[in-house]
């Protein structure tokens, strides 16, 4: 499987406060961040799976919706989380 517990512990711990921080919205944007990478990987080769689409542009519109949260809350962990992921924004 592409996302393991392994990967999943070390983008916690180098976004979030800590390897268990699962909640904040740093480490749930970065974890989203990975998955649209992967996705978009895979369907570059299969071009005609229409239903990983579909999951792409929900977990991209979920991705936004939590930066507008932290863009609202913490303008300054905003400018940082778009930074560290080279999002353009």
């Amino acid at each position: 499987m592409y996302l393991d517990q392994t990967k999943k512990a070390e983008i916690f711990g180098q976004y979030g406060k800590s390897t268990t921080d699962t909640g904040s919205a740093e480490s749930q944007i970065a974890l989203f961040s990975f998955r649209i990478k992967h996705l978009t990987e895979h369907l570059k080769a299969n071009h005609k799976d229409f239903k990983t689409a579909r999951s792409l542009t929900q977990l991209v519109g979920k991705r936004r919706a939590l930066l507008d949260y932290l863009k609202e809350r913490d303008i300054n962990r905003y400018r940082n989380i778009v930074k560290a992921l080279g999002l353009r924004r």
